[in-house]
């Protein structure tokens, strides 16, 4: 680097860009923005209609602003979405821990059964454990205690936090643990790579060889022998079955020394083992069995938690809810699938929706133990909003957006209680929950039950118009789920319907209109249940028929009564937030953008890509040529625009002609300039450089349809037609 001039050396330091590490670009070097050129426009003569210094000034003010702010406005969406979604997060480990609560419970209750069994039978003395060979019992032969965890997955993405899970709990309850994955079992492991496993997860390093009676010397001399040892493998079905029959032989010789608890995570059927051992290795194993819930209730149990009981403010409407049930049910089945794609949502959402920043604003208060829900509080949170945010409200005005936004959550809390009332008596039809919440977000359905509804009179309104068993309801006639639980409730016993109307009571406790409405159908129960005690009781005399059908008349009449009340909850209730004003501030509905990112488009992304490849690099030259195919474009996007002027097929040397016109305008142009200040150059050199030049320009042709293979856009020559490619892809 040269040095500083001496006039600048007192005042500014070295200069020490020659050393910075600058970054490069594959194509080529975009030109920098607008607001980035202005040390270069200063330099420059500028023409007298250009705008004058102070209006372009100003204009640079303001356009630095707004990226100001909208950097600012895309911080803030980011923290907001991170706040909601750690809540959501948090909010679903929950609900999987307390599911599978009662089964680690239980594991751990028969570990510790097993550990005392295993130490009435005695313990060798030190000398005996420490040798380096095992000891057996002649009298009892070695049997492993061994756990199968039926988890019924499909897939195994599920059952990876859920065993992990375990692990944590059983350490927690003193227990060593060491797990174990189906990688570890395979043939090319062997059993030494196994063996290499269960060392490192006991005692935390790895040794080589790999020798058991390390674990065995560990597990006396060390003072761990008051606790346990579990080994967890978490996905049976997966282990190659000739290593891991040979791996229980080889515990159970050593099952005095270690006595080593096994735990199976099985995600099919308990007949499992059956296929995978041998019979010799079934002998030596004292199998127990455990069953996880179901994923359609570990789905069930989310759905409740996140989307109906609204852990956070966040809501998806109809057709995004339909596109998840589906995601779900139709692509692995997993829930971890299901919920990455709610988070997917969650975060289109909070970037779609400028407005959506009040949802962390309430979620915060509420979290502190304030209301954030009020009218007055959502007019202060409106005032905090972004410009950009608060310019989306030209057309409403605060107040009475505020009021709108209560009213929001009013609806929406009264919404889930009719769906939690619903789900409840759902639950003798064994209906999913999934399937309700889908069938309950459906507001085109709202209009048609009003309807039919309003068609009765007046006078029918109270639960005392039910005493005609001809009367016909909305829901028992629309269909769907809904009608499967209100024919289902019309046929209970009254020993369930009580406790059916007992778990009502519960849900509905908070919610004063809903409430009161119920103590009126209790009520009315159970004096129909008095009434009925008192004439079995009075009307001795009469014949047992006769008493039979007046006590089975009672009983539907309680019946019907709680058909009512179902009704009128599905009518003046279930009304949800999607088709109300603000609503898109609080629930996501844009199917078509999640269905784009869930699925995708591959192929047609990578046809925009290289077809407008200007929009991503945002270069001077490519701009100002508009549609005209230049030598600085990158070869795939040149060579994929002039496909678009051939048909079905491509022939090879009329493309790579015109591919070579294009490359060679910058040579042209170079020769150019070079002839107007010409250099001495050697004459060797000039034929050896052009015949370079070919060669790197057929090279270069040959990478483009190498790469635009691969991407799936065009088909390779055939035997029968050697000069041509075919195109496979066509229209965006």
């Amino acid at each position: 680097m040269a040095p500083s001039s001496p006039s600048n050396t007192g005042s500014q330091p070295t200069s020490t860009t020659e050393n910075d590490i600058q970054p490069f670009f594959v194509l080529h070097k975009a030109s920098p923005r607008r607001k980035d050129r202005t040390s270069v426009w200063q330099g420059k003569c500028r023409k007298r209609n250009e705008l004058s210094p102070s209006r372009s000034a100003k204009k640079l003010k303001l356009s630095t602003a707004d990226d100001c702010d909208g950097h600012l406005d895309q911080k803030l969406q980011i923290e907001t979405f991170e706040i909601v979604w750690t809540k959501i997060e948090s909010t679903i480990k929950d609900v999987l821990r307390d599911l599978n609560d009662s089964v680690f419970s239980n594991i751990q209750q028969w570990i510790v059964e097993c550990f005392r069994t295993t130490t009435l039978i005695g313990e060798p003395s030190i000398a005996e454990a420490t040798r380096s060979f095992p000891l057996l019992n002649n009298t009892t032969p070695g049997k492993l205690n061994s756990a199968f965890v039926i988890s019924r997955n499909i897939e195994f993405v599920d059952d990876v936090l859920t065993f992990e899970e375990l692990g944590l709990f059983l350490k927690s309850h003193g227990c060593h643990v060491a797990m174990l994955s189906s990688m570890e079992f395979s043939l090319k492991n062997g059993i030494a790579g196994c063996l290499k496993a269960l060392l490192r997860g006991f005692l935390g390093s790895a040794f080589d060889p790999a020798d058991i009676s390390t674990l065995a010397s560990w597990y006396r001399e060390q003072g761990n022998y008051n606790k346990p040892l579990v080994l967890i493998i978490n996905d049976l079905e997966r282990c190659c079955g000739s290593v891991l029959t040979d791996f229980i032989l080889m515990l159970s010789e050593w099952v005095v020394k270690v006595p080593i608890i096994l735990v199976f995570g099985v995600a099919t059927t308990v007949d499992a083992p059956r296929n995978i051992f041998p019979s010799h290795a079934l002998e030596c194993l004292c199998p127990s069995t455990f069953m996880l819930v179901t994923p359609a209730e570990r789905m069930d149990a989310i759905v409740e938690a996140v989307l109906v009981k609204h852990c956070t403010t966040f809501n998806i409407g109809h057709k995004v809810a339909q596109l998840l049930r589906n995601y779900f049910i139709n692509q692995d089945g997993t829930v971890t699938s299901f919920i990455r794609a709610l988070k997917v949502a969650c975060l289109l959402h909070f970037s779609m929706e400028p407005l959506s920043l009040i949802q962390g604003r309430i979620l915060a208060d509420d979290q502190e133990g304030t209301s954030g829900l009020s009218p007055e509080t959502m007019l202060k949170y409106m005032d905090e909003l972004p410009l950009y945010a608060r310019n989306k409200m030209v057309d409403q005005t605060k107040k009475s957006m505020a009021e709108g936004l209560s009213e929001l959550a009013t609806v929406q809390k009264l919404w889930s209680t009719v769906v939690l009332c619903l789900y409840e008596a759902g639950k003798y039809s064994r209906v999913q929950l999934l399937d309700l919440f889908c069938e309950a977000l459906n507001h085109v359905l709202s209009p048609s039950r009003d309807s039919v509804c309003h068609t009765r009179d007046d006078k029918d309104h109270g639960l005392s118009a039910i005493n005609d068993s001809s009367q016909q309801y909305s829901i028992m006639q629309s269909g769907g789920f809904i009608c499967q639980i209100v024919r289902r409730v019309r046929d209970l016993p009254s020993g369930k319907l009580e406790q059916l109307i007992e778990s009502w009571d519960k849900l509905t406790a908070d919610i004063s209109e809903i409430h009161e409405k119920l103590k009126i159908l209790q009520s009315s129960v159970r004096c129909q249940d008095e009434q009925s005690a008192h004439r079995s009781s009075k009307d001795t005399e009469r014949s047992v028929s006769r008493v039979s059908v007046d006590i089975d008349k009672d009983s539907r009449m309680s019946n019907l009564q709680a058909v009512t009340f179902l009704d009128d909850l599905v009518r003046n209730y279930l009304r949800p937030i999607e088709g109300m004003p603000f609503h898109e501030i609080f629930c996501f509905k844009n199917v078509e953008k999640l269905q784009l990112v869930l699925i995708g488009d591959p192929r047609r992304r990578i046809q925009v890509d290289l077809l407008e490849f200007h929009n991503i690099l945002r270069c001077s030259c490519c701009n100002k040529s508009s549609n005209a195919l230049l030598p600085s474009m990158h070869d795939s996007s040149i060579m994929y625009s002039l496909a678009q002027e051939h048909g079905d097929l491509i022939n090879l040397h009329d493309w790579f002609q015109s591919f070579r016109t294009i490359v060679l305008q910058l040579t042209n142009k170079r020769k150019q300039k070079s002839k107007q200040t010409p250099l001495p150059k050697k004459r060797k050199d000039m034929n050896g450089s052009g015949d370079q030049n070919e060669a790197a320009i057929q090279a270069r042709f040959c990478r483009g349809v190498t790469e635009l293979q691969i991407t799936g856009l065009v088909r390779m020559p055939s035997k029968r037609r050697p000069d041509f490619v075919q195109r496979i892809a066509f229209g965006l």
